[in-house]
């Protein structure tokens, strides 16, 4: 819960904006990137936090080199590396079923409201309405640790 005070508010922005203009603000990924260096120590202990700045640096790496080869977009890579500390010691199986199924459910969410007029017509300057080859891959991220995190509070039964 302590980190989906900072996280749901950076998410939803970042998802917003990527919509909107295709572009994921560095303020946003500086912000977003903060909150496990400043929090993390708190909740998982300095081997966890390392282990969460570790996998910081890996996804920013892998994501650069996706960037280069044209798969990733930059601010999307700069993002998924923000977010990557959160899922230290998380159950990898848990973590790849949210994965898929927020990278699905997002495009599949996005092509639906782009093909809504009441929606184009409520935000006629969002980009990623207009430019079909393109995905706002912010969306997903975002899903993807908003919806982490609540799996995380969410009391095992």
């Amino acid at each position: 819960m302590i980190l989906l005070v900072p996280v749901l508010p950076l998410a939803i922005w970042a998802a917003v904006s990527d919509l909107k203009r295709m572009k994921i603000p560095n303020n946003t990924v500086i912000a977003m990137a903060a909150v496990w260096p400043i929090l993390g120590w708190f909740l998982v202990g300095l081997s966890g936090w390392l282990w969460g700045l570790a996998l910081m640096a890996i996804v920013f790496v892998a994501g650069f080199l996706l960037y280069l080869t044209g798969t990733f977009g930059a601010g999307d890579a700069k993002f998924a590396a923000a977010i990557a500390g959160f899922f230290v010691g998380g159950d990898i199986g848990e973590i790849l079923l949210i994965i898929f199924v927020c990278m699905v459910g997002s495009l599949i969410l996005h092509r639906i409201l782009r093909s809504l007029p009441v929606v184009r017509n409520a935000t006629p300057d969002w980009e990623s309405w207009t430019r079909r080859r393109y995905f706002p891959f912010g969306m997903a991220l975002s899903a993807i640790v908003i919806f982490y995190l609540l799996a995380a509070i969410w009391p095992q039964g």
